[in-house]
């Protein structure tokens, strides 16, 4: 047994020393053997490199994204800030335009009545112990307004001063049940009595047994002793359908209000005014109509085929 495992470890030998010389002699005759051998196996390997890199790279990317998953969240909440103040700012831009032109409009309208005026902000809606419907501004007493004073919007009247604090002051809207105020109509200068009905409809009872309803008819405020708690001239309302009702000792008709209670966000109200109505209409004024005229473009000619 000694004996042929010693021939095998001299077999052995000699193979290696064999090979030995064989490397060295292709090495000196410039074949370089362990490159060809590495690079065969880089190209065996490569694929199975690839695949593998494949796998894990978006477990890679996963982790990444999860360490810049705080600083994504901090950008998605700047960019979300910076677009809740343009939205704002636009809101409040608006607010203001139309504030502006409520402001123009009533300005105007007090300006043609010849009317003394303090304008102010509604900043507040809704119903107190005594009335339904009300709204608060913000001017008072230390502004020179005191209770049974007129108010008007851009379009017309809108209620009247009920109370008043130094800096704010609670209106009471025409549409209140308990509002009622004496009307002329325009035209025919009959006599009678608006009453609110709290909608957006109203009750004009004529007190003229002589006189006449007609559907369109504008009422105008006939005004009250020292313009307290209301002024001449103002526009009220315009007659929407008369009641037919021949038992009825009065005549009746319902009306629409011409200021919209419901838009109110400038108001006037009037500290002085004279006391015979304007000579000028207090209508609203239209609105201009805009006309665009639109040339059409002419069409070419077909060009002759030869």
């Amino acid at each position: 047994m000694a004996k042929g495992g010693s021939n095998r470890s001299r077999l052995l030998l000699v193979l290696l020393l064999v090979s030995s010389l064989f490397l060295i002699t292709l090495d000196l005759r410039g074949v370089n053997i362990a490159t060809g051998l590495r690079n065969a196996a880089q190209t065996t390997l490569s694929p199975v490199e690839g695949f593998f890199s494949r796998i894990f790279s978006p477990v890679g990317n996963f982790f990444g994204d999860i360490r810049n998953l705080g600083s994504t969240r901090n950008k998605i909440s700047g960019l979300t800030d910076e677009i809740e103040k343009l939205n704002a700012a636009a809101a409040l831009n608006e607010d203001i335009a139309g504030q502006v032109d409520q402001l123009k409009g009533v300005l105007d309208l007090a300006g043609r009545g010849n009317y003394q005026v303090v304008a102010a902000r509604v900043i507040n809606r809704g119903a107190n112990t005594t009335f339904k419907q009300t709204i608060t501004i913000d001017a008072g007493s230390t502004s020179g307004i005191a209770r049974n004073m007129t108010v008007i919007s851009d379009a017309g009247l809108i209620g009247v001063i009920k109370s008043v604090t130094p800096n704010s002051s609670i209106v009471l809207l025409m549409n209140d049940p308990t509002f009622k105020i004496g009307v002329r109509i325009a035209g025919t200068q009959a006599i009678g009595v608006v009453s609110g009905q709290g909608g957006d409809s109203y009750l004009l009872q004529l007190l003229d047994s002589a006189g006449e309803i007609k559907e369109g008819d504008i009422l105008i405020a006939r005004g009250s002793d020292g313009n307290r708690p209301f002024v001449p001239g103002v526009p009220v309302g315009v007659v929407s359908e008369v009641q037919s009702n021949a038992s009825s000792i009065t005549q009746n008709a319902d009306v629409a209000a011409i200021a919209d209670l419901n838009r109110v966000g400038v108001v006037a109200v009037v500290i002085s005014a004279p006391n015979e109505a304007p000579r000028t209409p207090l209508f609203p004024k239209p609105q201009p109509v805009i006309t665009v005229l639109v040339t059409p473009t002419p069409t070419p000619s077909p060009t002759p085929t030869r």
